[in-house]
């Protein structure tokens, strides 16, 4: 699986690169701490699948990267997506890493 780090993120972000932040964790959890993504939950992503798009690199990310990697395995296999990377270590990494005001529990 291929996987993008915080850092690796944060100079996205920074330099305007043309990507999707998609947040597969509950809508509780995003209202607490969010990195500007979309939220679709794990639990309804295939049936949101078509918002995620195919022509620019997707970042899927959760909490610490499990349920992210579960998601990114079936759009995957489902979908014969070919453009999805894992945030490595999630939102709690970014917080850690980049932005420590994020309170993620």
């Amino acid at each position: 699986m291929k996987e993008k780090t915080v850092a690796e993120l944060k100079q996205m972000m920074d330099e305007g690169v043309d990507f999707q932040l998609i947040d597969v964790r509950e809508e509780h959890e995003f209202d607490m701490a969010n990195l500007n993504g979309e939220l679709i939950p794990l639990g309804n992503l295939i049936i949101e699948a078509e918002k995620i798009r195919k022509d620019v690199p997707v970042i899927v990310h959760c909490r610490s990267g499990s349920r992210s990697a579960a998601a990114i395995n079936e759009l995957e296999k489902r979908f014969g997506y070919e453009n999805l990377y894992n945030l490595k270590g999630g939102i709690m990494a970014y917080s850690r890493e980049i932005d420590p005001s994020l309170t993620v529990s």
